[in-house]
């Protein structure tokens, strides 16, 4: 008998983002939103997320990097 399942790919949750970066997950979403928009800047990110879904992303995903930077990047409120 064969194993037919196939390995899960290891989900990176906005909160697991949240608490790498020690951001607000509030503030997140909304700059996520923003940098979303910027398809020249973050084209992944954009690709990558579904509206009306949770953010997440494939761990060393593009997408994942491009949020990384997004948050970073940001001003502090």
């Amino acid at each position: 008998m064969t194993d037919t399942t196939t390995p899960a790919t290891k989900k990176v949750t906005l909160v697991d983002l949240c608490k790498e970066l020690k951001v607000d997950p509030r503030d997140a979403r909304m700059v996520l939103r923003l940098a979303s928009k910027k398809t020249k800047e973050f084209p992944n990110l954009s690709k990558e997320h579904v509206a009306r879904q949770p953010w997440e992303w494939a761990a060393g995903s593009k997408g994942l990097e491009e949020a990384r930077a997004a948050l970073t990047t940001a001003p502090s409120t």
